[in-house]
């Protein structure tokens, strides 16, 4: 997978994001929790970008790291949604659970291996 293969996927994992945030219940516990992960599912794909242009290896993987974070942040709240019942659609949520699992198993063994190029640069 190239960058840009990896980078329209993190926009559609926060288009997806997003539609789910629009067909969620309009309730207390519903609102806090659209507003956390529309600012964390959307995050993934910016903060990606902001990787790309790194000023260094260790600027790169850095903000990698931020991407797992939120990626984790997001992943997190998935299940809190889909656990209260806060939605329309469970297909949604399952398809974006399992999209997010994915691309936390991208961004974890993209951080090894930079860090492992990394250290063969010292």
């Amino acid at each position: 997978m190239n960058k840009y293969d990896l980078e329209d996927r993190l926009v559609d994992f926060s288009v997806l994001i997003i539609e789910i945030v629009n067909e969620m219940h309009n309730s207390k516990a519903g609102n806090h929790l659209s507003g956390q992960i529309v600012r964390s599912g959307t995050s993934v794909s910016l903060n990606y970008g902001e990787a790309q242009s790194g000023e260094s290896s260790r600027d790169f993987i850095h903000k990698m790291k931020v991407v797992l974070k939120e990626l984790r942040e997001t992943y997190i709240c998935l299940k809190i949604i889909h656990k209260a019942n806060l939605f329309e659609s469970e297909k949604e949520i399952i398809k974006a659970k399992k999209e997010n699992d994915e691309l936390i198993a991208i961004f974890v063994k993209s951080i090894v291996t930079a860090q492992n190029n990394l250290n063969k640069e010292k």
